[in-house]
């Protein structure tokens, strides 16, 4: 038999006896049972962080976020409570990032230019725009965008939490309102039925390897390295396919909405 086969049942008995009596040792038990899924989400996120952002850091947020996944789990719900809990590790690191503010206003602002440029360019294109064509339309050489970008990747660590919307104050919202039939509303499905309809027509509308570097990341769980390995080209360079892919996205989005180009 199997280590993991070997631990289920500790597990299974770890939560029946925290819900049934909610105490310290099956809590903390728990928690420690759940840590590789924090360590593994902060090194996820950490690569695509500056260096003066710690690993230790990242963890400790998502702690927070795993101690509260823990508190308000409900396996009445039918989600399995590593699903449960990503969201909510990963929405309270993204929340102890933005308490650091870490990213310059400056660098924010230059990513609001920039992708208010894609909007422009490729509405007036008809098609995604080219690195030349957005770095002339700023009025830099692609030497210079290209650094821009690689600078612009510490502003899209939210991603596609960001492009859309989504109840800023439960990151798992979403996931609990598709977790519970009973729970649904019909505005709501309906809402987010049509939000994942944008969201896919975005993605089709992206260039070829930036779309593979969406999928890699987000669907397949690659990590920025393994991707690097697929395609052949280095770190440095799916992160710059990444944080286009984002402003295309999030561009393209907010047209929709009807902000304008």
């Amino acid at each position: 038999m199997s280590a993991e086969l070997k631990q289920r049942p500790d597990r299974a008995e770890l939560w029946r006896r925290y819900r049934a009596t909610a105490d310290p040792e099956s809590w903390e038990a728990l928690i420690r049972e759940h840590l590789p899924l924090v360590k593994y989400l902060a090194g996820r996120m950490i690569v695509h962080l500056p260096p003066q952002v710690e690993m230790d850091d990242l963890i400790g947020y998502g702690v927070f976020g795993l101690i509260e996944a823990i508190q308000r789990y409900d396996p009445a719900r039918g989600v399995k409570f590593e699903t449960y809990a990503y969201t909510r590790i990963r929405g309270a690191m993204l929340d102890g990032l933005r308490a650091m503010d870490w990213v310059p206003q400056g660098l924010r602002r230059r990513a609001r230019e920039v992708e208010a440029c894609y909007r422009r360019l490729e509405s007036r294109l008809g098609r995604p725009a080219e690195d030349a064509e957005v770095a002339a339309e700023l009025g830099l050489t692609t030497e210079e965008f290209a650094d821009l970008l690689q600078d612009l990747a510490r502003t899209t660590v939210v991603s596609l939490d960001d492009v859309l919307p989504s109840d800023a104050d439960d990151p798992a919202a979403v996931l609990d309102r598709l977790a519970d039939p009973d729970a649904a509303d019909p505005l709501e499905a309906a809402t987010l039925t049509d939000l994942r309809r944008r969201l896919a027509d975005a993605l089709r509308g992206l260039p070829e390897r930036e779309r593979l570097v969406v999928t890699l990341y987000y669907y397949e769980g690659l990590t920025v390295k393994e991707i690097a390995a697929v395609m052949g080209v280095s770190p440095s360079r799916v992160s710059q396919l990444h944080t286009r892919a984002i402003l295309r996205l999030r561009a393209r989005l907010r047209v929709e909405e009807g902000r304008g180009p």
